[in-house]
């Protein structure tokens, strides 16, 4: 499993950025995609994560401003994020989970949102 990742940038806070992930490869096998971010000095974190099936979990920092989606061939996953803030500042990485292939990382794209 291949992850590409796009959409990162600078943005005021209050603004808004749409991250995208397109998975290649073995796609068949993901069971759950999702986001996680890192801020330096900080361990990596959950952002969001969307199964197969359509469900969706959130880091609470993120509930009501973020949206995690999929398209209808389970092969792209967007992260809608709204009403950023500076705390949101982070490099973003994609993830997807197998069963039996284990998880696969994309590169982290940068999301940086100024005060």
């Amino acid at each position: 499993v291949q992850l590409q990742a796009f959409g990162g940038g600078l943005v005021q806070a209050g603004g808004s950025l749409r991250l995208s992930c397109a998975a290649s490869g073995s796609i068949f096998a993901i069971d759950v995609m999702g986001w996680y971010r890192q801020a330096p000095g900080k361990q990596r974190e959950l952002v969001a994560s969307i199964t197969r099936g359509g469900y969706t979990n959130y880091a609470d920092s993120v509930k009501g401003r973020f949206t995690i989606s999929q398209d209808s061939a389970k092969s792209t996953v967007y992260l809608q994020m709204n009403s950023l803030k500076p705390e949101d500042t982070a490099l973003y990485f994609c993830n997807a989970q197998t069963v039996l292939l284990g998880q696969y990382w994309g590169r982290g794209t940068q999301v940086t949102v100024s005060s």
